[in-house]
């Protein structure tokens, strides 16, 4: 298993890019994919509610992690955001390795 993750944030479509953005620019990610509008449909304080989100795709490494979950709670919109991580098994080393030199 490599030092990279893959972390999946909901935003509104909206926010989607200045936190994209944001999270670049202060070198917590390397890259961040914004995906056309997805439908969610959740539970939120005992109801079910829907809304169309932005899914972020964000690349980093493990150490930035608690960072990036930092910066989300100061740029996000929502009282619970979505910060889900998952560790990349492997890949093409040259992508891995400019995400290693991307972030830090």
């Amino acid at each position: 298993m490599s030092d990279e993750v893959v972390m999946f944030v909901t935003s509104p479509v909206e926010d989607a890019p200045a936190i994209a953005r944001a999270l670049v620019e202060r070198r917590l990610v390397a890259c961040v994919n914004i995906l056309p509008p997805v439908h969610s449909i959740y539970r939120w304080q005992g109801e079910v509610e829907e809304a169309d989100e932005a899914l972020m795709l964000l690349k980093s490494t493990r150490a930035q992690v608690e960072a990036v979950d930092a910066a989300l709670r100061e740029l996000h919109p929502y009282e619970v955001y979505e910060l889900v991580v998952l560790p990349v098994e492997g890949g093409s080393e040259a992508y891995l390795s400019w995400i290693r030199e991307s972030v830090g």
